[in-house]
């Protein structure tokens, strides 16, 4: 049975607004609104509404996807993800919007920290690959690769970079951030310290006392992108026709980095290593081969490899912030486990010598 959509963004005055202003349907008109399926996920609530059209409609989507935060979260000063997914719908999504969903409407209030996005619906043309937390088979994380590669070399090296699109951080900024997560640490270390043998706790205390060197490759502002930033398989819509049109969603992590970033957060960070170790050099050669198709210059194969293990050594860091912000313990602690695997197959404790 469905029901009248709770949100003010969902009433027929807004939606008829939200469609107009797009510059897409100028001259259509919602009368009513249902709701035909609604679910929470772990951020946020996701629900699908149908507009009821006055009169002729011809082109006017069927239906649409708003996106809000979940009640819980509304007021919590540490969580800024429906602030940062706005910002990149009206920011980088607005000059670049391939391979992403069309979005009707982006905003976030200040004052009330509520925020929305009405989002085209793809239900019936597209499909997440599995459901979590199965891995899907290779030749859709093939398919996903490559989408992310063609999306990584659409803004590689973008001038607009670090100053219209996202923002650099500087070593001061860098320094504030080892010092707040020696902070999460140790809070994390007081609740679950029986979780952290001695050798994960010494290899934090490396990196927080050696973190800023590490961050050479990105204090030169070379070969850098806009990374997802949440870029696990399960945030990408694979065409039901098995063609090319994979779209990526959930940019609520999104920031101007460097683009192993997101490869490693997909591949070491969810997979355990028999999967991982099958797959993870493959999947990387036809990252980089589709960077090269897309238009990316001097940045060899190797770089890519060197990046990766620097990624996957910082991808250590955020099963730690994923419990502090209150992520359910079956993410974040498979997460921990798969991740110091990663670490140790590729030898990334070497890289803080």
């Amino acid at each position: 049975m469905t029901q009248k959509p709770p949100h003010k963004a969902a009433n027929p005055e807004h939606l008829t607004a939200a469609l107009r202003n797009s510059g897409l349907h100028l001259d259509v008109r919602v009368s009513d609104v249902v709701v035909e399926s609604s679910h929470t996920t772990v951020l946020s609530e996701i629900t699908r509404l149908r507009p009821i059209y006055v009169g002729e409609a011809s082109g006017a989507p069927r239906t649409i996807m708003l996106k809000t935060g979940r009640p819980d979260r509304l007021g919590d000063a540490n969580w800024d993800a429906g602030r940062q997914e706005v910002a990149f719908y009206n920011e980088v999504a607005a000059a670049k919007p391939d391979q992403m969903l069309g979005c009707l409407e982006a905003a976030w209030d200040a004052d009330t920290r509520a925020w929305h996005l009405l989002l085209e619906d793809l239900t019936d043309t597209h499909v997440i690959a599995t459901a979590w937390p199965l891995p899907p088979t290779m030749e859709q994380c093939e398919s996903i690769v490559r989408a992310r590669a063609r999306f990584h070399a659409a803004w590689w090296d973008e001038p607009r970079l670090g100053n219209s699109v996202g923002s650099w951080q500087d070593n001061a900024t860098m320094s504030a951030n080892l010092k707040r997560f020696e902070e999460t640490l140790s809070v994390f270390t007081d609740r679950f310290g029986d979780l952290l043998p001695l050798e994960r706790r010494d290899l934090y205390r490396r990196v927080i006392d050696g973190g800023l060197p590490l961050h050479t490759h990105y204090r030169s502002h070379r070969n850098m992108t806009v990374i997802q930033g949440d870029s696990h398989v399960w945030n990408n819509f694979l065409p039901r026709d098995g063609g090319d049109d994979v779209r990526i969603f959930d940019w609520d992590c999104w920031r101007v980095d460097v683009a192993a970033d997101d490869l490693a957060y997909m591949l070491a960070l969810h997979w355990y290593p028999d999967r991982r170790r099958r797959m993870e050099q493959p999947l990387l050669d036809c990252y980089h081969a589709t960077l090269l198709e897309s238009g990316v210059e001097d940045y060899d194969r190797a770089a890519l490899a060197e990046d990766y293990r620097l990624a996957v050594l910082w991808q250590a860091t955020t099963p730690i912030g994923q419990a502090m912000s209150n992520i359910p313990p079956v993410i974040w602690w498979n997460n921990l486990e798969r991740i110091f695997l990663a670490v140790d197959d590729l030898n990334c404790r070497e890289l803080l010598d």
